[in-house]
Formats: structure tokens, C-alpha cells, sequence
């Protein structure tokens, strides 16, 4: 689940309410899990209020759990990670006077997700399901930091409680990603499709949300009329929302629209710098011939990944470089590094494809085959397992391997695609 530091629209207007605040919501990155919230109704002066009780009331954790949730909220609408971190510094303070205090403590969970702290967002939910037995906000801490662990099948469990305790948009996206993992394309598509109807209309970017991951269940097996509609759908509903437009981008480069994709991923740049955004942006300039501004948008990609720091992907770093060719050694200690942290099978595959790249084939093949024990049906997986076994002299398992993968998804991605497509030409 994406990661980061999940928090959603339905479990943070849980987690309000029991602030007392205006309707409110967390949200996490790119990555993963399932993230949406209603925009600041008016600018700052939420934050304004919530820092005028805290002067009046400096000894009391409820201003500082309203701070939390309303920089948490500012964090996902502008990608500014320093609101995180004010965030965790306000629950820190609110801790600090109530050391028990549940809305804190669940603010303090949630956070660890934000900061990848995985091990501990699980740790500490499991601690509070004990006092709030199927809590749905804890329930979706704790599902996020399992899937980001690989402890997939603990995930399930802890998705059907969480579907149990309180159905709705949170819950049924959680579990459209398990099934997404599983291989289940068309229950996922269902259950997505779910969330994104029983999303409160008020909430336009939690609908939209679940409205690009539902575009890119589409996009990911290959259905890129259907991808772009659903796309332009989410667009309608949150005009300018940048997860959007990138993935509007990236569906258009995929029909060979390099023009069109060229402006949504220029746009969704403008909006909010992503690794996705500008590594699809660089293949664009690369398709259509211009290598200077490709290499200018390739060297942005470091620039963004050292900026966000804790707040970005840094296996996606890995992979970019892997992908290239270059700073191959670098790529695999980062790899190693984040497998050391949490082993679900894309941190898995990461690291399979650079220990590939690194010549070292055996152990490729062994996390390969771990990446692809739950059966996902993930073309890009499915290339690198390809080209694993064509390392190692497997062509025959290579060419269907390959196969399989452009058959799943024939541009899964820009540039490997065509690498896919050479390497099963050579075997002809």
C-alpha cells in the first residue's frame, strides 16, 4: 500500500470527530495505500484557529491534535513534507502533556507510516486495537504497515476487520490493493470502483483518488481507452488534481500520444515534482528525439528524490538508475537497504533487477521468485523475472516471461518496453 504513510479520508474524519475538529483527513503519497481529503475550507485559518486555542490552552493536547491533522491534510495537498514533520512535532507536544491521550497516540501511528517507519506504525497499532478493539483507523495502520512489510497474509486479516468494523471508501480500497497483489484484476477493479462511488461527493479529492487507482488497475493490464476515460473522470471531479494528470500523461504516452502526454506530465510536474512525473516526462523527450531536455528532466529526478529525503521512494531511485545502467552499485545498496526494511514483493523485485544489473544472477533469480509468490499480475515483474532467466541462459522461460509481460501491459513502461520487444526479436 502505498506506503507512505497512509492515512484516508474515511479514517481521518473518524479520528476528527474524535478531536472535535472541523471535518478533516490525513493522506499519503504515491505510493500506495489509500489517501484522499477535502480541501482547507479556507486557506490557513484552520491552522490560525487550532494555534490561537493552543496560546489559549498551551497545556492541553487537543489544539496540538488539531494542528497534527490539519498539517497532515496541508501535506497532501501541496507535497510539502515539512508540514509532516510539524505534524509529528505537534503530536510529540501533545504526548508530552497527555502521554495517554488516544487521539495522539493514533496520530503517532499514523505518522510512522509517513515516515516509513513501518515495523513501528504496526507495533504501536497492534498496541492500541488492544484498548480500541476494532477501531478502523487502527485496523488501516495496521493493514498498510503489513502489506509494506510483506506480511500479506496478516494484511487480509486485518482488511476484513477493518471491512467488518466499518465498510466504506478506506476499507474497500484496502482491499482492492490486496487484491490487486493477488492477481485478482476484476475484484479489484469491483472493489475499487466501490470505493470510489461510496466516497462522500463533498470529498472531491478522496473520489478522485480512487478514481486514478481505479484508472490505473486499467492501465496496468493493458485497458488504456478505459484508463484514460476513468482519468479524465478524476480530472472532472478535482480539476488540476496532479496524481491525474500524471497518470493521464503516462496513458497517453503509452498510445503514443507523445505531444498530449507531453503537457499533462509537464502540468502534473508544475503541480507537484513526482519521480513518476518526471522519469515518464524524460521518455517522452527521449521517444521524440530530444536528448537534451530528457537528460535535463533524468538529472531532476535525483534533485527531487534528496529533496523529499524520508518522504520519498528511495527504491524508485534504485530502479531508475538500474534501468540506465548507471551508478549500478549505489542502486543495489540502496535496494538492499530498503529490503532490510520491509519486504513486499516491488522493494523485492527492485532488488532482484539490481542484483541482475550488478551480474550477480543467482540471487537475482532467488528474490525474483519472491517477488512473485502471491502470483501479482505486474508486467514490469514479469519482464524482469524475463530477463533474469535470459541472463542465466534461460531463453525459452525468458521468451515467455516477456511475452507475458507486454501481453499484461505493452508499455508498462517507455523505454524497457522496447528493450522487451528487441530481446524477444534476438531470439527469433
Amino acid at each position: 500500500m502505498r506506503s507512505d504513510k497512509i492515512l484516508t479520508s474515511a479514517l481521518i474524519l473518524v479520528l476528527a470527530a474524535a478531536l472535535g475538529a472541523c471535518s478533516t483527513q490525513l493522506a499519503e503519497s504515491p505510493d500506495a495505500a489509500v489517501v484522499a481529503n477535502t480541501p482547507l475550507a479556507s486557506g490557513d485559518n484552520e491552522v490560525d484557529a487550532a494555534l490561537r486555542y493552543i496560546e489559549k490552552v498551551p497545556e492541553s493536547s487537543t489544539g496540538y491534535n488539531q494542528l497534527a491533522v490539519l498539517y497532515m491534510r496541508r501535506a497532501r495537498q501541496t507535497g510539502d513534507f515539512s508540514y509532516t514533520t510539524k505534524a509529528e512535532s505537534a503530536i510529540d507536544k501533545a504526548l508530552e502533556f497527555a502521554p495517554a491521550d488516544p487521539p495522539a497516540r493514533k496520530l503517532k501511528a499514523s505518522l510512522h507510516l509517513s515516515f516509513h517507519r513501518f515495523k513501528e506504525a504496526g507495533e504501536l497499532a497492534t498496541q492500541l486495537l488492544k484498548e480500541f478493539p476494532d477501531d478502523s483507523f487502527l485496523l488501516g495502520i495496521l493493514t498498510d504497515s503489513q502489506m509494506e512489510l510483506g506480511d500479506y497474509e496478516r494484511a487480509v486479516e486485518s482488511a476484513q476487520r477493518m471491512v467488518d468494523a466499518k465498510p466504506g471508501t478506506a476499507s474497500y480500497a484496502r482491499v482492492a490493493q490486496l487484491r490487486t497483489l493477488y492477481g485478482d484484476q476484476e475484484g479489484a477493479l469491483k472493489m475499487m470502483a466501490q470505493a470510489a462511488r461510496s466516497a462522500d461527493p463533498k470529498e472531491t479529492e478522496t473520489q478522485s483518488w480512487c478514481l486514478v487507482q481505479l484508472g490505473d488497475e486499467y492501465w496496468k493490464n493493458g485497458q488504456f481507452a478505459k484508463a484514460e476515460k476513468v482519468y479524465d473522470e478524476a480530472l472532472s471531479v478535482y480539476p488540476g488534481y496532479f496524481l491525474a494528470l500524471a497518470s493521464k500523461g503516462r496513458v497517453l504516452a503509452a498510445q503514443n500520444n507523445l505531444e498530449g502526454a507531453e503537457k499533462y506530465l509537464t502540468d502534473a510536474q508544475n503541480r507537484l515534482p513526482s519521480a513518476d512525473a518526471i522519469i515518464n516526462l524524460g521518455h517522452v523527450y527521449t521517444l521524440r528525439g530530444d536528448a537534451e531536455k530528457a537528460k535535463q528532466q533524468y538529472e531532476l529526478v535525483e534533485v527531487v528524490e534528496e529533496k523529499l529525503g524520508v518522504a520519498g521512494d528511495q527504491k524508485k531511485l534504485a530502479l531508475f538508475w538500474a534501468d540506465r545502467g548507471v551508478k549500478l552499485k549505489e542502486a543495489l545498496a540502496i535496494a538492499e537497504n530498503e529490503y532490510a526494511m520491509r519486504k513486499d514483493i516491488y522493494t523485492t523485485d527492485v532488488l532482484a533487477w539490481c542484483l541482475y544489473k550488478n551480474g550477480n544472477l543467482q540471487e537475482a533469480k532467488k528474490k525474483i521468485v519472491e517477488a512473485m509468490r502471491l502470483k501479482t499480475n505486474d508486467a514490469r515483474i514479469l519482464y524482469h523475472a524475463g530477463m533474469i532467466e535470459k541472463g542465466l541462459g534461460n531463453d525459452r522461460e525468458a521468451g515467455r516471461l516477456i511475452t507475458e509481460a507486454l501481453k499484461v501491459n505493452p508499455a508498462f513502461d517507455l523505454i524497457q518496453t522496447g528493450i522487451a520487444r528487441k530481446t524477444l526479436e534476438a531470439q527469433r
